[in-house]
């Protein structure tokens, strides 16, 4: 890091010219990176900025105006300080116009009581500055290592924030786009104290115009986290006073790293398993510029797809992160699905297998034009629901719509996609088509072929079928699978920014759901929150103040009850019931819309 004015004044060979700072003591915090000798009076325009200007005075103006003059122009320059050496030029003390124009202009101007060599002072400077370089350049070059490293051995998140701020020996905490903490190494702070009120601070953040700023309210330097022009999130760095370029080049070497890890996944499968989810990866993501091609690829793999019904499926693993079989990986206990989705074959279905991600197996059905797609999915659903007999819990099945061109089963596998993802979740209010509790997938109980699994509790429940399709799905299903979606994100913040900001934790939030839930009937509203209703109009007419809306517009209504929604579903998945709003807390039938009942 650069020495200050202050550093410098501490150097021997500055010592021995006795300088006494006579003007702008404030400034002695100013950091130098330069040293300069400058005798003209009109050199200012020469400088760049953070120089400590040596001078004996000898060429300067004898005029007190010109002299102001002089200090104001090395002050607009951005100097860090000017140093006059007396005995040449001022004998005794440096001329009253040169102090008041340094005072008025906050300039730093130091007086050096007894004659000093420039020539020393400029090479003891200079070996400390380009010493001070190497040390942030060395410090880089650690940065890159270490980071590269944690990017070649796909760190988790947790380890990457723990390794930076053992780097910068402070604390590192990394969060969504919704303020939520993913990761956080407290660095020997209290975490508690770190961590309260994250989220209204972290708002409080004015975005930057780069890609790195410093907040110095908060000490908080920060960096956006993303990738492909996409940010998912953003690395926050406790310091204790302005950062260093050390700071910043942490900081975003850390981004960096965690976006890398983001987008990188490894695949340890057969050559067929490999071709198969290389061509579904394709298919999906759009890879290959002309449909045909794909066609192509997959006869080459035995799937015809010309005058065929082509259905998508996705198995999903309802806990990828919980204790799998004897312990086994998220990854293995994926691939176990996949190889269980092969049972494709064993129905003599031509089939697409393969893994997704380390959650979801996805699978391409080649069904012939006669056959029935609702008979085929429940033999196939039966099989599978055999062959994972180990799993305590089954995978769920998402169903896309039958299509008849490989153009359209990209289509079909967000359909699939979509449905599993939730059914998975088991999102509250969301349940299978007749059924009065949330979704199930194919459980353990291995209920005879095309028959559903029987209720949670050894009790019989509602029939449920072994599969689910995008019609199951419902609004709030709906933004429980996109409540990380950044677009989400960024709508709920938009929406309920100002009043999560302005009241994190009253009952302002409570009060908006329960008039949402009531169709904004107030008395409902308020009977509902068991207060009283001037009590609870006020509280409406304070949610109105902070969120500059009209709660009796059906538009502004509507959109607020979505962004609830969706801030219930992202809290309700970030962890338990407490962190959830009011309205999530409350008795159900105070907190479900009209529909819902």
């Amino acid at each position: 890091m650069l020495p200050t004015v202050s550093d410098l004044l501490a150097l021997d060979v500055i010592r021995r010219g006795s300088p006494q700072v006579v003007a702008g003591a404030d400034g002695l915090g100013a950091r130098v990176r330069w040293v300069h000798v400058l005798e003209l009076a009109d050199a200012a325009h020469l400088l760049q900025g953070g120089e400590l200007v040596l001078t004996t005075g000898v060429a300067l103006p004898a005029d007190p105006a010109l002299l102001a003059r002089y200090a104001v122009d090395l002050a607009g320059a951005g100097v860090s300080a000017l140093a006059v050496e007396l005995g040449r030029r001022y004998v005794g003390a440096l001329p009253p116009a040169l102090v008041r124009a340094a005072v008025a202009s906050e300039l730093t101007l130091i007086a050096f009581g007894r004659e000093v060599p420039f020539v020393e002072i400029t090479e003891a400077v200079h070996a400390r500055i380009i010493d001070a370089q190497l040390s942030e350049l060395r410090a880089s070059e650690r940065l890159h290592e270490v980071f590269t490293e944690l990017s070649v051995a796909g760190a988790s998140p947790d380890e990457i924030v723990r390794q930076a701020a053992i780097l910068a020996g402070r604390p590192v905490i990394l969060a969504d786009l919704s303020h939520r903490v993913l990761a956080c190494e407290p660095g020997g702070a209290d975490p508690a104290r770190l961590l309260s009120g994250f989220a209204r601070r972290s708002r409080a953040l004015a975005s930057p115009t780069g890609r790195t700023a410093y907040d110095e309210a908060s000490g908080w330097l920060f960096t956006p986290v993303g990738a492909r022009g996409e940010d998912w999130g953003r690395v926050i760095l406790v310091c204790d006073g302005p950062p260093g370029g050390t700071d910043t080049v942490l900081i975003e070497r850390a981004a960096t790293t965690l976006a890398l890890g983001r987008l990188l996944t490894r695949h340890a499968e057969s050559l067929d398993r490999q071709a198969h989810r290389t061509l579904i990866t394709g298919i999906i993501s759009q890879a290959h510029a002309d449909p045909a091609e794909a066609a192509v690829r997959s006869r080459a793999l035995g799937v015809p797809v010309d005058g065929r019904q082509l259905i998508a499926l996705v198995l999903r693993l309802r806990d990828p992160s919980g204790p799998g079989v004897l312990g086994v990986s998220a990854h293995a206990r994926v691939l176990d699905v996949a190889d269980a989705a092969a049972a494709c074959r064993a129905e003599r279905i031509p089939s697409l297998v393969g893994t997704l991600d380390d959650a979801r197996a996805g699978a391409m059905l080649s069904l012939s034009p006669r056959a029935d797609p609702d008979r085929v999915l429940r033999a196939l659903a039966a099989r599978i629901t055999e062959r994972l007999g180990a799993f305590p819990e089954g995978p769920v099945i998402g169903v896309g719509a039958a299509v008849g061109s490989i153009r359209d089963v990209r289509r079909s596998f967000l359909e699939a996609t979509q449905v599993a993802d939730v059914a998975a979740e088991r999102p509250e209010g969301w349940g299978a088509p007749g059924a009065s509790g949330g979704p199930v997938g194919l459980g353990g109980s291995g209920g005879p072929s095309g028959s559903a699994a029987p209720g949670r509790g050894g009790s019989a429940g509602p029939a449920r079928p072994p599969f689910y399709r995008l019609a199951d799905l419902r609004l709030r299903g709906l933004l429980h699978l996109l409540r990380d979606d950044s677009r989400v994100q960024t709508f709920v913040e938009r929406e309920l920014g100002a009043l999560l900001a302005a009241e994190p934790e009253s009952s302002l939030l409570g009060a908006l759901a329960a008039y949402l839930a009531a169709g904004g009937n107030k008395a409902a509203a308020a009977k509902n929150s068991h207060l009283a209703r001037p009590t609870f109009y006020e509280r409406l007419r304070r949610i109105e103040r902070i969120l500059g809306t009209d709660l009796d517009s059906p538009e502004s209504r509507t959109s607020l009850h979505v962004a609830m929604l969706a801030l219930e579903a992202s809290r309700a998945g970030s962890g338990p019931a407490a962190r959830r709003p009011p309205a999530a807390r409350r008795p159900p039938a105070a907190r479900r819309p009209p529909a819902a009942r």
